[in-house]
């Protein structure tokens, strides 16, 4: 399959799909959290994908997309940050807890593995 978007990579997929099921657990924070811990949780998931996205659009140039990737990879590591902070809270089941932050590290471990070797993704002129 020839990938056409950052819509098409596995990592962005794994990272959709998370950023969706922390937003469907994150209903159920309490109210006085909407605009810290609930905001910024479903804010930093997001960006993982709105940041491949954008390295996407920069892949002619490898150092922007590598800073682009990493930009997503921080992201990533600070939504695995909010999900600690929500769990020891007790806002987010252990349960929760540890299969959102095993999908934030399989994330970050596809993410690593493309800014260690972005070439196959570099777009050629």
């Amino acid at each position: 399959m020839q990938i056409k978007s950052a819509k098409d990579l596995t990592v962005y997929k794994r990272a959709y799909e998370l950023a969706m099921e922390i937003f469907h657990a994150s209903k159920h924070f309490p109210a006085e959290e909407r605009y810290s811990l609930t905001d910024q949780l479903r804010r930093s998931s997001r960006s993982v994908c709105s940041n491949l996205r954008e390295a996407w659009a920069k892949r002619r140039y490898e150092a922007h997309f590598v800073s682009k990737l990493t930009d997503s990879d921080g992201e990533n590591g600070e939504t695995e940050t909010w999900l600690d902070f929500a769990c020891d809270c007790g806002y987010l089941s252990k349960r929760d807890h540890a299969l959102f932050t095993e999908k934030c590290r399989e994330v970050g471990a596809m993410l690593g593995s493309i800014i260690k070797d972005p070439s196959p993704f570099i777009q050629k002129s």
